[in-house]
């Protein structure tokens, strides 16, 4: 298997045919951290989403560890924007843990004692081990959030995958996910996130890739987050945000 966690060339996503980013060129190996930055609506949510499966590659070649999207899938984990839960369905966190285990065991097939182990330990790693029975919905946001994170790494993935993981995320809750972060990274997993925040991009990331409906550069944070690259992508509304 390649060392490559994903490989993009010439790859336009979107949805039903019609595209939201286009021309991404890019390469994250394995142990790597990968930020997407742009403004609203510049494609970074579509391009995660395509690499799970839930929008489309419209163009190009885009390759997980080698594979097509389809097949590489398996080896990703997703932690989508804004949860992709009901918080009034009546299940609890450590239930929404197990989700993570249903691709490895099948979806109708009873979760085992090894499963059941490592969602707990999965809630351990993010900090909530304490309340594996205590109902979804009734957690914090932040705390939601972490268990999202749990259900994504009980998978054992070698891509993960965040979308905004940090919007409405309390200062303890975020310290945590970092964390976390940092540790699979070290671990081996490579990381993709998108975010709005250009002080995390530049201080989690070992490369940033800029977005708005095209890429506009791709590279080190201290070569892509410049003035110049910053109001290419973002327009007369750029944020410049010094070292």
């Amino acid at each position: 298997m390649t060392d490559a966690a994903l490989q993009c060339a010439g790859v336009d996503v979107g949805y039903q045919g019609s595209p939201v980013l286009t021309d991404v060129n890019l390469e994250l190996l394995a142990g790597r951290r990968l930020a997407l930055v742009g403004p609203n609506g510049a494609g970074k949510s579509t391009l995660i989403k395509a690499a799970v499966g839930l929008a489309e590659v419209l163009g190009g070649t885009a390759r997980i560890y080698g594979r097509s999207p389809e097949r590489g899938r398996e080896l990703c984990g997703y932690v989508p924007q804004a949860g992709d839960l009901d918080p009034d369905f009546p299940v609890t966190a450590g239930q929404v843990v197990l989700m993570g285990r249903y691709r490895r065991i099948g979806w109708f097939r009873p979760t085992g004692a090894a499963d059941r182990r490592a969602a707990r330990d999965a809630l351990e790693q993010v900090g909530l081990a304490e309340h594996a029975g205590r109902r979804f919905g009734l957690l914090s946001g932040g705390q939601r959030q972490r268990v999202l994170l749990a259900r994504a790494i009980v998978a054992e993935p070698r891509l993960l995958l965040l979308d905004e993981p940090f919007n409405g995320v309390d200062a303890v809750s975020q310290e945590t996910i970092l964390a976390v972060l940092k540790d699979l990274t070290t671990a081996g997993a490579a990381l993709v996130l998108s975010t709005h925040d250009l002080v995390l991009a530049r201080e989690l990331a070992d490369e940033v890739c800029l977005v708005n409906g095209r890429q506009w550069a791709v590279g080190a944070p201290d070569e892509v987050l410049t003035a110049g690259t910053l109001r290419r992508t973002y327009g007369e509304h750029a944020v410049l945000v010094e070292p």
